[in-house]
């Protein structure tokens, strides 16, 4: 899925963004923060260089950005420059009444080192409106006016700086540890005065002799001071323009999305069932079994959930529900326990309701009736609704109660894709738009026959006549070929096995055609008790290489693959992700992972991986690395979704440290239905 570049402003933001897309006030960097949690997109140009940053407040004292930029003529004779480098921005000490806050930032610490460059800097607010800044920089913050390093006093190894990549792209990705806070410093300041909501005066002194691109591209520096004028919108985005080194125009602009805030207002699906006084429920009950199963299904299909298990014990009615339409599984809990009470005779008092996924149980969660009833408007009745629920791993389905007609069952998907490729060094983003089919079987709870295919209609992905020079098996890397030699795409073909071995434990195998470029066999064993943090899998997978034109055959190349995973739901919104075994490629490493998970759905995170494979074989960016997004469409519509949008946006694809991709991993299925998620989303139990 291709990520839309849409969203919602955040609140109107008393801070300036510079041209490299972080606090700053036109190149120079202040000791500022974004609202936790922020999402800032940056686009800046001046004379033939163009930055775009994406920039994410991590913590309310850090802030990480990844940066793509354009800078024409720059390699002379082999053209124009794209450049990727990443920043990362940590407050030492907040802003208090008497004192400024203070912030080190390391600038480019991962990319070609063009803009490398290590900065200390202190901001103060002044009656309100006028904002002074001043720092010391290293780097490309120490041209104009340096002087010998302070913190030569220290240590003398801080005394000299080295340029062992020079902005080469061979040597990008790798960080320069030796380099950080070396060789001169220089300093840097300047001043905002915000004349009133919308307008802002910006000025500054700036270090920066631009000595690489004045030697390349003939860039003229005549003054350090830059002066500037910014406005902002009504829906908190910035316009800057600018006049910088006394030589030319500059002109940044600046959109923020707050994941928290929704860009439609929510509550904009139909309303839950109101629940019935327990005479009337009595009175419309049906007498037989068949028709309480009946209604009970027509009740739920209209909320948008599939009946698929049901059984009577006592005062216990037991339904196993399959979550077609929710994002939040709360919210998928709580339509059902409506219904239930809605339909159930009066003398049902408990609900145990399972989710399930193609047959199989994830957890189980029971709801009395009598708690409905006295909390439906409690205003406190979100937390009080949860505190009284009892998750448990799955309720006893015993055979007799899977709904006679819930299998075989047929589902279909049909519409149209977008996809998106990311900074090929001919055109740094390409994009494919087609039509995909995809459907479903499952033929008995737990077995699914599925395809995906794909035709594309409009597509550059193909123009590229790059050829791979990996010296390791092409894994990735020959994506060009992929995207030229095929046209009707089968995405996918499996059949695929999913049940329970025991409490807490889950397993998956798949055999097929499983993704675009490989097929083969893949089998997962997943633990994950319902009220862990912790989740712990396996995953075994033999797979061969798929012919070009993404139909039935397969080449040559063919591999054993596999990882040994954990997952830990941190405190607070993050989530890590560590995943250690054998790549595609044949390389043995581990990739690390950090989201940030909204209540909403919306995850924002980075990733690394690092394999036995040498910084030299991966070939340019040195190791596998990138940051991802993921979107549910109901924050960009505001009505019930599982759909999301989802991309990953990596400096540069490669072979080392490439992990196959096999549609429904355990973790990604089961996770919704534990107690961690849904205490996350119970806010939603009753909407």
């Amino acid at each position: 899925m291709a990520l839309v570049c849409a969203g919602v402003a955040s609140v109107a933001q008393a801070q300036s963004v510079s041209t490299y897309g972080t606090p700053g006030l036109l190149e120079i960097p202040t000791a500022e923060m974004f609202d936790d949690g922020s999402l800032v997109f940056t686009g800046a140009g001046l004379r033939d260089t163009f930055r775009a940053t994406m920039t994410f407040q991590i913590l309310p004292w850090v802030h990480g950005s990844f940066r793509y930029a354009y800078i024409q003529g720059y390699d002379g004779e082999q053209g124009d420059r794209y450049d990727r480098s990443f920043d990362l921005h940590f407050r030492l000490r907040e802003e208090s009444r008497h004192s400024p806050a203070v912030v080190v930032g390391l600038r480019d610490f991962g990319g070609t080192g063009i803009y490398a460059a290590e900065y200390l800097v202190a901001t103060k607010t002044i009656r309100d409106r006028f904002k002074l800044t001043g720092g010391i920089g290293w780097g490309r913050l120490a041209g104009r006016g340096s002087f010998e390093n302070p913190l030569s006093l220290i240590s003398s190894r801080f005394d000299t700086r080295d340029d062992p990549r020079a902005g080469t792209i061979e040597e990008t990705g790798r960080l320069d540890f030796g380099n950080w806070f070396q060789g001169d410093a220089a300093l840097f300041g300047g001043a905002s005065w915000q004349y009133n909501d919308r307008l802002t005066f910006l000025a500054e002194y700036s270090p920066d002799l631009y000595q690489k691109e004045r030697d390349r591209i003939d860039f003229k520096v005549r003054s350090p001071i830059n002066l500037g004028v910014q406005y902002r919108f009504r829906n908190g985005s910035q316009l800057t323009t600018s006049v910088l080194y006394g030589t030319t125009l500059g002109l940044t602009y600046s959109y923020f999305i707050d994941p928290r805030k929704t860009v439609a207002p929510g509550g904009q699906g139909a309303s839950p069932p109101p629940l019935l006084p327990p005479e009337q429920v009595n009175a419309r009950a049906p007498r037989n079994q068949t028709d309480v199963r009946d209604q009970l299904q027509s009740a739920l299909q209209k909320e948008g959930l599939r009946l698929v298990y049901l059984s009577e014990t006592g005062e216990t009615v037991q339904v196993g529900v399959e979550n077609k339409a929710y994002g939040q599984a709360a919210q998928a809990l709580g339509r059902t326990a409506r219904v239930l009470a809605n339909e159930q005779p009066a003398q049902t008092k408990h609900f145990d309701i399972a989710l399930m996924s193609n047959g199989v149980p994830l957890s189980a969660v029971r709801v009395d009736r009598d708690d409905l009833y006295e909390l439906e408007h409690d205003p406190d009745n979100a937390w009080r609704s949860f505190s009284r629920a009892e998750i448990s791993d799955t309720i006893p389905l015993v055979e007799g109660g899977v709904i006679t007609d819930a299998y075989p069952h047929f589902s279909y998907r049909f519409g149209p894709y977008l996809n998106f490729s990311f900074f090929d060094p001919d055109d740094p983003l390409r994009y494919e738009i087609g039509a995909a089919l995809g459907l479903d079987y499952t033929l008995s709870p737990g077995f699914t026959l599925s395809t995906g295919l794909r035709q594309p209609i409009i597509s550059t992905l193909d123009d590229t006549t790059r050829v791979s020079d990996s010296v390791l098996p092409r894994v990735r890397s020959d994506w060009p070929i992929y995207a030229q030699e095929s046209n009707l795409r089968v995405e996918h073909m499996t059949a695929e096995y999913l049940w329970r071995p025991a409490e807490n434990l889950y397993a998956r195998t798949t055999l097929g055609y499983l993704e675009t470029m490989f097929g083969g066999v893949s089998a997962e064993l997943l633990w994950y008790p319902t009220d862990s943090r912790l989740a712990l899998g396996v995953e075994a997978n033999y797979v061969a290489q798929r012919d070009f034109d993404v139909l039935f055959g397969f080449q040559d190349y063919s591999v054993a693959t596999g990882h040994v995973s954990a997952y830990y739901d941190l405190p607070g919104e993050f989530h890590a992700q560590v995943d250690a075994g054998r790549y595609l490629a044949g390389d043995y490493g581990a990739t690390f992972t950090l989201d940030r998970e909204f209540n909403n759905g919306f995850t924002v995170g980075a990733f690394f991986t690092l394999t036995d494979v040498s910084f030299e074989d991966f070939g340019e960016g040195s190791f596998d690395k990138g940051v991802r997004l993921e979107i549910p469409v109901s924050w960009l519509t505001g009505r019930p979704s599982r759909n999301k949008l989802s991309q990953t946006i990596r400096p540069v694809l490669r072979d080392g440290g490439a992990r196959l991709h096999v549609r429904n991993r355990l973790y990604e299925v089961t996770r919704e239905a534990r107690s961690q998620q849904l205490s996350r989303g119970w806010g939603r139990f009753w909407r």
